[in-house]
C-alpha cells in the first residue's frame, strides 16, 4: 500500500465528471490497483475513488499544468471502460509505501454468521434450482461468504451483511472481478445479501449487474409471519 499526502486536485472523467479543487489530501493506492482520495472528514468514505481493474501512471505535467504549480500527474484508466482518474499533485508532504500481507478477511459477529448458515441451508431461498457449493469460499483476497450455482449451473458469489452499505458492494465485486479470471468458475455473478440495504449500496450493486435481496431473519428461521417478506 503507498500512502501520500498531497496539495492536490483531482478530476473523474467518465459516467459521471467531478472535480475536487485544490486541497490537501490523503492519497492511497492498493495493492489491488484501487486509488481512494479522503479528505480529513467525511467519515471513513474516500470523497473519490477508482475501483480495480485499473492501472496508474506518474507522468510529467504538461507546460500549462507546471506554470499552474503542478509537479507531477497521477493518470488512473479504468480497464474495462472509458473512466478516468486524473490527480494533479502540486505538493508532497509525504509519501511512504507498507507491505500490508494477506488479509485474514473479516470477522463476522454473530448476526452475520448466523444469516450465511441460515442462508446456506436454503439456498433455494434465492431461487428455484439454486444448489449450495460451499460457504466461505476462499480467494486470494479474502473467503466470499457463499458460493452456489443457480438452475443454469452458473456460479453465483454471495456476499452478506447485516445492513448492506458501498462498501460490502465494493467488496462482492472485488471477490467477482478476481473470480472471472478462473476458467473453472466464469461466469460468475453476484447476490448482495442484507436484512436492510442502503439506497446508494443498492444502486451501485444494480449499476454492476449485481442483483440485491433482503434477507428476513425470521423467515429464514422458519417463523411465519406476514409482517416480513424475502424479496
Amino acid at each position: 500500500m503507498r500512502v501520500v499526502i498531497a496539495t492536490c486536485s483531482v478530476d473523474y472523467e467518465g459516467r459521471l465528471n467531478a472535480h475536487l479543487p485544490l486541497a490537501t489530501r490523503l492519497l492511497i493506492v492498493k495493492a489491488d490497483g484501487s486509488v481512494l482520495i479522503h479528505s480529513d472528514g467525511g467519515s471513513y468514505k474516500p470523497l473519490n475513488w477508482m475501483a480495480p481493474p485499473c492501472s496508474m501512471a506518474e507522468i510529467e505535467p504538461d507546460e500549462t499544468e507546471v506554470t499552474e504549480g503542478v509537479t507531477a500527474v497521477w493518470n488512473v484508466q479504468h480497464a474495462k471502460n472509458e473512466d478516468r482518474l486524473r490527480v494533479k499533485l502540486h505538493v508532497i508532504h509525504h509519501d511512504s509505501a507498507h507491505e500490508l500481507g494477506v488479509d485474514p478477511g473479516l470477522v463476522k459477529d454473530g448476526v452475520e454468521a448466523h444469516l450465511q448458515k441460515l442462508l446456506a441451508e436454503h439456498i433455494e431461498t434465492l431461487g428455484e434450482g439454486y444448489t449450495l457449493v460451499r460457504r466461505e469460499y476462499m480467494t486470494a483476497i479474502g473467503p466470499v461468504d457463499i458460493l452456489a450455482r443457480d438452475a443454469k449451473g452458473v456460479s453465483v458469489a454471495i456476499e452478506i451483511k447485516r445492513r448492506g452499505e458501498i462498501d460490502g458492494v465494493e467488496q462482492l465485486t472485488r471477490y467477482l472481478e478476481l473470480m472471472n479470471r478462473d476458467p473453472a468458475l466464469r461466469p460468475v455473478s453476484g447476490v448482495f445479501a442484507a436484512q436492510v440495504i442502503k439506497p446508494q449500496a443498492r444502486t451501485l450493486a444494480e449499476d454492476r449487474g449485481i442483483r440485491c435481496v433482503t434477507l428476513d431473519y425470521d423467515e429464514l428461521k422458519g417463523i411465519d409471519t406476514s409482517m416480513h417478506r424475502l424479496f
